[in-house]
C-alpha cells in the first residue's frame, strides 16, 4: 500500500514538473521576441542620442545665416533606428511566435485573434494598422477551417447565426473604417482598455453549459432561433430556444465595432452574449459564435485589404503558425490543466493591455 502511495505521488510530481516545464517554454518563446528588440534598442540608442543629423540645404543655410542657437547648440536631431536583421528574419520569428500563441489558445479555449494583436503591436515593430489587419485574417482563417465541420454537427446554427451576422458584420464595416481614421495613440489607449475588460471578463465569465430558459420572448420567435442538436457524450438529443433576444442583438451592434475597429475577431464576446444573455446551450454557443467570424471578419478584412493594411509577409507567417500550433495544442490538451494555462493567458491579456494602454498614453 505504502508502495501504490509512492508511486501515485511520483506521478503526480512528474505530472506538475512536466506541466510546469511547458509553461516556461512557452513563455520563454514568448519573451524571445521582446529580448531581441530590447538588444537591438540598446545598440542602436547611443547613435540616436549622440549623432548630430544634418542635411545639405541645413548646413548651407547655415553657412549663410548662421543661427545663434545653431552655433551654440548645434542642429542636434534624433536618428531614427535602422533595423539591420535581413528580410526574412521577422516573419520566421512571427511565424514562431504564432506557432506558441496557436498552443495557448487552444488550451486556454480563447481565439487567436485576441492574443495575437496585444501581444505582436507590443512585441514587434509593426504598425498597429498592418497587426489589426492580420489579426483579422488569423481569426478568418480559423474561423473558415471549423465553420464546415460546425454546421455538419449542428453545433452552429444557421437561424441564430444569420440574423447576428447581419448586424455585426455591417458593425465592424463602420468600426474598421472609424479604427483607421483614429490616430494611433488614441486606438492604442482604447485597445489597452479593450484587452484589460477582456481579460476582466474572462476571469469572472462562468458559462452554463445548457441554460433554462422557460418561455422564448417573441422577437426570438420571430426569427426563428430555435433548434435540436445531438449532444455526443451522451447521446441525447437536446431541444433549445432563446429569451432576452433583442437585449442580444443591440450588445452585437457593439462587438461588431469593436471586432472591426481593433482587429480582434469576437469570440471572446460572442459565446457569454449567447449563453449567458440569449440562453443558447454552449457548444451551439461556440460552434455558432466560430461560424460568426467567418461573416463577421471577412466584412472587416475588405476595408484593411483596400487601404493596403494586409502585408502577406505578416499574414502568411501568422495564419500557418497558430494553425500549426492548434495542431499541437489540441494533443497537448489532453495532458496540461486548462484551468491553469487560462490563468496564464488571463495575467498576459492583463500584461498586454497595461502595455497598450501605457504606450497610447506615452510612458
Amino acid at each position: 500500500m505504502a508502495r501504490n502511495a509512492l508511486a501515485t505521488t511520483a506521478r503526480a510530481v512528474k505530472a506538475a514538473a512536466g506541466q510546469w516545464l511547458v509553461l516556461f517554454f512557452l513563455t520563454f518563446a514568448l519573451a524571445c521576441p521582446a529580448i531581441s528588440m530590447a538588444a537591438d534598442a540598446a545598440t542602436a540608442a547611443p547613435a540616436a542620442q549622440t549623432g548630430v543629423v544634418t542635411t545639405v540645404a541645413d548646413a548651407q543655410d547655415a553657412a549663410v545665416t548662421p543661427s545663434p542657437v545653431a552655433a551654440t547648440t548645434g542642429d542636434v536631431q534624433t536618428a531614427p533606428v535602422v533595423d539591420n536583421h535581413p528580410w526574412w528574419f521577422w516573419p520566421v520569428a512571427l511565424l514562431f511566435f504564432c506557432f506558441i500563441l496557436g498552443i495557448i489558445a487552444v488550451m486556454a479555449g480563447v481565439g487567436g485573434g485576441v492574443l495575437f494583436v496585444p501581444l505582436v503591436s507590443g512585441f514587434f515593430p509593426f504598425h498597429l494598422d498592418f497587426v489589426r489587419g492580420a489579426g483579422l485574417l488569423v481569426a478568418l482563417a480559423g474561423a473558415l477551417a471549423a465553420g464546415p465541420g460546425l454546421l455538419r454537427r449542428n453545433f452552429a446554427n444557421l437561424r441564430l447565426a444569420l440574423p447576428v451576422a447581419l448586424i455585426a458584420s455591417a458593425c465592424s464595416i463602420a468600426g474598421a473604417m472609424l479604427g483607421l481614421a483614429l490616430p494611433t495613440d488614441i486606438l492604442q489607449i482604447c485597445l489597452g482598455v479593450t484587452i484589460l475588460g477582456i481579460a476582466v471578463l474572462l476571469f469572472f465569465s462562468k458559462n452554463s453549459v445548457r441554460p433554462e430558459v422557460s418561455r422564448q420572448d417573441a422577437v426570438g420567435m420571430a426569427l426563428g432561433m430555435n433548434g435540436v442538436f445531438l449532444e455526443p457524450s451522451t447521446g441525447e438529443v437536446v431541444d433549445w430556444k432563446t429569451h432576452r433576444t433583442l437585449a442580444g442583438l443591440l450588445l452585437f451592434i457593439v462587438i461588431g465595432i469593436m471586432a472591426g475597429m481593433f482587429g480582434l475577431g469576437a469570440g471572446w464576446a460572442n459565446v457569454p452574449v449567447l449563453n449567458l444573455l440569449m440562453g443558447v446551450p454552449l457548444k451551439v454557443s461556440v460552434g455558432t459564435s466560430k461560424f460568426l467570424l467567418s461573416i463577421t471578419d471577412t466584412s472587416a478584412a475588405w476595408v484593411y485589404l483596400n487601404q493596403g493594411c494586409v502585408i502577406p509577409l505578416m499574414a502568411i507567417p501568422s495564419i500557418v503558425g497558430l494553425m500549426l500550433g492548434s495542431v499541437v495544442g489540441v494533443r497537448l490538451l489532453a495532458k496540461a490543466k486548462p484551468k491553469f494555462i487560462r490563468i496564464m493567458v488571463i495575467a498576459v491579456l492583463f500584461f498586454s493591455g497595461a502595455k497598450a494602454l501605457l504606450k497610447g498614453l506615452g510612458w
